[in-house]
This record gives structure tokens, sequence and C-alpha cells, in this order.
């Protein structure tokens, strides 16, 4: 007498049996998926197969410190050591939004440092019987002169690129050579030492504990992306490079965001030209900053930034620029040869190149196609 009952619940249980399976198929990605196909994933990942390497090779790498109110330890030296590439990569990523490159960092860095050692030198006098070192110009100006000049160098590279049209490397590359010869020039040859304490603080000071150069990366770094984010100038740089052309025709004047791109990276390496200087409590035109354009670009490619423009990552910038860093420190640390540093450092650049080009890919996806699952 209950088979119609029966029947209608096995027919229910049947159903939600049959839709038990589709209900716990996942519809969306996973969170494990989203993570690796974040773009921050693999130079997150490179960071932290480095540090790995360090926590195993050399003893007590984590270990921190309090010493006279300061923080001491590995990775304090390499976020301090790594300053001044943070604000040339933070500078390069956007010009190589723009399709542009500038390989003059270096230049500015020597030009910069320069200005600022030769006006503030260093003059020693009494102060009540005792020896003190005085600037020869206030360190104020003395510091807006060697912005100024680093300004200059970014404004004439824009000149050349978005107003002369000339090809971003041949523009820069005449600063690259031309800039460093000129700082030579300002020193005779020699290194110029600064004497005055004050202008240490830039580059081996200490605020809370922490090295100032780290406060000095953060306030760039912050300003820089809130103009990315908060404005549509990160828009902007991004259209002009994806397309120029298209950009142009929009009625954006792909000119001007050109020309702010390369002041906007002279400025950065202005201020790593101050920090180097002030570090080393001298200027040396002919070493410091050198090869600095090299490390920011590869900074800036590690960190995801696309070297056919319109695609940047600032954070991702700063990642890349901490990993070539922990690499040379790591280098340093075990006792390799520090020209070891040049062919890890040409591999990975290789890498990089192997990892944006399209024809790679595609070869890639042939050799080893993804696996399709489907229901037989």
């Amino acid at each position: 007498m209950n088979k119609p009952a029966d029947v209608s619940a096995g027919l229910a249980d049947a159903s939600s049996a049959a839709a038990a399976p589709a209900a716990r198929a996942p519809v969306n990605p996973s969170r494990v998926s989203m993570f690796v196909r974040h773009p921050l994933f693999r130079p997150l990942a490179a960071l932290a197969i480095l540090l790995l390497i360090d926590l195993i090779m050399i003893p007590g790498f984590f270990h921190l410190e309090i010493k006279d109110g300061h923080l001491y330890g590995s990775l304090i030296d390499i976020a301090n050591r790594a300053a001044p590439l943070i604000l040339a990569a933070l500078g390069m990523t956007l010009v190589i939004a723009t399709r542009g490159i500038d390989i003059s960092v270096g230049a500015t860095v020597a030009i910069s440092g320069t200005v600022a050692a030769m006006l503030i030198g260093g003059t020693m006098v009494m102060q009540n019987g005792v020896p003190e070192y005085v600037a020869n110009t206030p360190m104020v100006w003395a510091l807006c002169a060697a912005m100024g000049a680093a300004l200059l160098c970014g404004a004439w590279n824009g000149i050349l690129v978005a107003g002369l049209g000339l090809q971003p490397i041949v523009a820069t590359l005449i600063l690259m050579v031309a800039g460093r010869g000129l700082a030579q020039l300002l020193t005779d040859g020699q290194i110029v030492t600064v004497y005055y304490k004050p202008f240490f603080f830039l580059g081996s000071g200490y605020l809370f504990g922490l090295p100032f150069s780290i406060y000095i990366v953060a306030a760039v770094f912050l300003v820089t992306a809130l103009l990315m984010r908060k404005t549509a100038l990160g828009l902007f740089i991004q259209s002009v490079g994806i397309n120029p052309v298209a950009a142009r025709l929009a009625g954006l004047k792909t000119a001007v965001l050109i020309f702010f791109v390369y002041v906007f990276c002279s400025a950065c390496a202005g201020v790593a030209g101050l920090m180097i200087t002030s570090n080393i409590k001298s200027a040396d035109a002919n070493n410091a900053g050198l090869l600095l354009e090299l490390d920011a670009i590869l900074a800036v490619t590690l960190g995801g930034t696309s070297l056919a423009g319109g695609k940047f990552s600032l954070a991702g910038s700063v990642i890349g620029a901490l990993i070539i860093q922990t690499l040379t420190y790591t280098i340093y640390s075990i006792g390799l040869p520090p020209e070891v540093n040049m062919v890890v450092k040409s591999v990975v650049v290789f890498l990089v190149c192997l990892s944006q080009s399209a024809e790679f890919k595609t070869m890639w996806r042939r050799a080893f196609p993804a696996r399709v699952k489907g229901n037989a």
C-alpha cells in the first residue's frame, strides 16, 4: 500500500544524490589557485627561497638585537643596503611602464652625489675650544642643488625622448656616458670627502631604532603608490605603455606623461645618490651608482613589470630589489667569489626574458599541454 510513497522517496534520494556532486563541485577557483596566479607570487616565492637558503647556510641570519637603541641584524642590513636600489627601481618602473628605458640612472646618482659633496664639504672650526666641522654651504641648499641637478638630468632625457622622439635607450645612453664624465670633471677625477656629520644621517642614521634610509624609501613608495592608485595618473601611464598612439588619439598628452616619468626616475636616482654619498661619506664620481641602472631594470622585471609596457607593479619592484640585495648578501656570506654574483644575475635575466617571451610560452604549452578533465 505504501509503494507510491516509497518510489517517490527513492526518486528524491536519487535526485539528491545526483545533485550532491554538483553541489560539491567548485564553481570558483580555489584560494590556493588564486594565490599562485597572483602577480606577486613568483617574486615572493623567489625571495622566500633565498631566505630559506640563508636560514640553512648562514648561522643567526634571522637574529636581531638592539645596541645603543638601534636594531641590528642581517635583515636590517639587507633592507638598508637595498634602499638606493629600491628608489632607482621605483623610478625605473614608471619609465618601463611607458615602453621606455633609462640607462643613465647611475650617472644621475654620480652627479647628485658629487654636487652635494662639493657644496657641503666640511671646514674645521673651533667652537668653545673644541674642533668641529661646518658645511661650506648650508646643507639644505646643497641638497636642493643636488636634486636640481638630478631633475635637469631627467628633463634632458624627457626632452630627447618625448620632444625629439629619440629611442629611449639611445637618448639615455648619451647621459649615461656624458653624465659620469661631467661628474668626474667637477671633481677633477678625485674622491670628494665630506666631513659634515649631519649629512651622514641620510645614509647611515637611525630613527626609532631603524635606519633612516628605510623611512625615505617608505615615504617615496607611499607617495608614488598614492599617485598611481588614487589618481588617474597610473591609468594614463598604463594607457601610454599599452598603445601610445591610441592614448594620444583619446586625448592624453603622451609627451607630457613620458617627460614626467623620466623626470621622476631621475629624481629617485638623485635621492639614491644622496643616500650613497652620505653612507660612504664621500663622492666617487667613477664608481658611485656604477651598474645601478642594470640592477634597477632587473629588479623591475623580477617584480612582474612587463618590458613591453603597460603593466607595472611598484610593490613587485620593491620585492625585486630585495631579491637582488639578498642574493648579493648570500653570495658574499657563504664565501663564494664576488664574480659569481654577476653570473647568477645574468642567469636570472635570461630566465626572466624567457618567462616574458610569447614564443617560449607557446613552445612550453606545446611541449607540456595542460590536462583537461572531463567526464568519460
